[in-house]
């Protein structure tokens, strides 16, 4: 499957989306060259800790999703307070069977390092470190950048490039002739990571509203591995870090929480957020991912889980593209599809923050009243906004969807839960076993290997069209699971045909056979090749 001699796909920055990015490419049998201005990699501070399961079933594409799911606490309930009143938990939604839990807490420094070694161990991805870029072209050919090394200025070839620089790019950005609009929250959030013993806190997010400990202002508690826990308050815009631990407020805060029991300051740090996003994902033969395209709040963990949606969308569209199985147009789809995630996760993380830090007296108003009602009232407690978690994007108005009328897509589904599975959605994970095929257990690891048809036990098989040597799998249901399980999951009737594609979303559901090969073409925006011959 190496396509090995040909140019390099260029992947720059080396953050968990670059490392995604050209762990998914190489696995597709391209070449990849990252390239990223620091000199080494910097382990500094927790970062991005929470770990989505659907981005733990990517990672398991490329042989690490498995070790951070064991390596990191797993946690399964959601408990929000209003001062010292418990408001409302809840648990997270699997129609399927994944193997994964719904949530995983690990340092992305950990998380960072098991990717690297899954890089140093595929000879298919060169890292440049101290490769900072300075400037970038593209023609027909492809895009070369310039980096500034410490043997002066580098040009690197590629024949497409995926930006994955993280939020400080604006040269890059500003190169490309990006607009990056949006707003910056006033007010400051301390996080601090603390080794301590919490018990009974190992295995729950907890975020309390206006406690004695903080009034009129948030704080959220993530459990980490190796008895740690991530502790973010809401401060105000003046706040001094330095100024708090010389004055012993520091370690009163971290008391109030944690009670009179040893503690250690792990790591540190102040931050603003910010709700940004470029106008275009695509710029010719660059793709844009990650911090680089968008920029969210962190309540709802919806920054990195994205950014690695963002790879895996792009790794599979370049190569298809590269080794002639779609034209360059299905490179269009991808901010088509990715830019519509980022809208959704702004959209969803500004009404947050607009819960959290109201703007104006009428908003602080109206979340008082709501908190106060939230107590005894059901209706209230579902307003109290407190970060909606990371979710997959629903791909259902992409121009590679073939729409289901029978199946309209009933929009944002209720918190904590996943949507039906309908033409657009990632399809739920379950245990396959295919003939021939032991090292084949799960639905979603059959879909990433190519285009894959799902067929019910009344449908007629599909006579694909001749489409090269591009992985295309027809599988009769009752082969993959003699039982109920894939069924329900699914939710599918006997007369349909599913076609699902190299990411595990579903492309499109469907009656009749003949209508397999429209829809296939659609998903890889090609015409409609004539059919095998019988």
């Amino acid at each position: 499957m190496s396509v090995s001699g040909t140019t390099p796909v260029l992947v720059l920055g080396a953050g968990p989306v670059g490392q995604t990015t050209a762990l998914l490419l190489a696995r597709w049998g391209l070449p990849v060259v990252i390239l990223d201005g620091r000199p080494e990699r910097d382990a500094v501070g927790s970062k991005a800790i929470c770990q989505q399961r659907d981005v733990l079933d990517v990672w398991d594409a490329v042989g690490v999703g498995a070790e951070v799911a064991r390596r990191g606490v797993t946690w399964t309930t959601a408990r929000t307070f209003h001062r010292d009143r418990e408001l409302f938990s809840f648990r997270f939604a699997d129609r399927g069977r994944s193997p994964f839990p719904p949530f995983v807490n690990i340092s992305q420094c950990e998380t960072e390092r098991l990717l690297d070694a899954a890089i140093a161990a595929q000879p298919l991805i060169e890292v440049r470190w101290g490769s900072r870029v300075t400037g970038l072209a593209q023609d027909e050919a492809g895009v070369t950048v310039t980096c500034a090394t410490g043997d002066g200025d580098v040009e690197v070839q590629g024949c497409y490039a995926v930006a994955c620089s993280g939020p400080r790019c604006d040269d890059l950005r500003s190169a490309l002739g990006l607009r990056f609009e949006g707003e910056t929250f006033d007010d400051h959030f301390l996080i601090c990571d603390i080794r301590t013993d919490l018990p009974g806190w190992e295995t729950e997010r907890r975020f309390y509203f206006d406690p004695e400990w903080n009034p009129g202002r948030q704080v959220l508690i993530h459990p980490c591995p190796d008895s740690t826990f991530r502790i973010d308050w809401q401060v105000p815009p003046e706040f001094d870090l330095a100024a708090e631990e010389a004055s012993g407020g520091l370690d009163r805060r971290i008391r109030q929480v944690i009670g009179d029991r040893p503690y250690e300051v792990v790591w540190k740090s102040v931050y603003r957020f910010h709700s940004r996003v470029v106008d275009r994902m695509r710029v010719g033969k660059v793709l844009v991912a990650g911090d680089a395209a968008h920029l969210v709040s962190p309540f709802g963990a919806r920054g990195l889980n994205s950014g690695v949606l963002d790879a895996e969308n792009a790794a599979w569209k370049i190569a298809f593209v590269r080794r002639g199985w779609a034209p360059e147009s299905l490179l269009d789809s991808y901010h088509d599809e990715r830019h519509a995630a980022a809208l959704e996760n702004i959209e969803v993380t500004g009404a947050t923050m607009r819960f959290l830090v109201p703007g104006t007296e009428a908003e602080a108003r109206h979340r008082r009243d709501v908190l106060e009602r939230a107590v005894t009232d059901p209706a209230a407690r579902a307003q109290v906004d407190s970060g909606r978690l990371a979710e997959p994007f629903w791909y259902v108005d992409s121009p590679l969807t073939t729409r289901d009328e029978r199946r309209p897509f009933p929009g944002r589904p209720a918190r904590g839960d996943v949507p039906v599975p309908a033409p657009g959605v990632l399809v739920p994970d379950c245990p396959v076993s295919v003939p021939g095929r032991p090292d084949v257990v799960r639905l979603r690891q059959l879909a990433r290997e190519g285009v894959t048809v799902l067929v019910g036990d009344d449908a007629e098989l599909p006579v694909l069209p001749a489409l090269g040597d591009l992985p295309v799998a027809v599988h009769r249901i009752r082969d993959l699971d003699p039982g109920p399980v894939l069924r329900e999951a699914l939710g599918t009737r006997t007369d349909e045909l599913w076609v699902l594609r190299p990411d595990a979303h579903v492309a499109a559901v469907l009656t009749r056979a003949a209508d397999v090969a429209p829809a296939v073409a659609r998903l890889l925006t090609r015409a409609i090749p004539s059919p095998v011959p019988a």
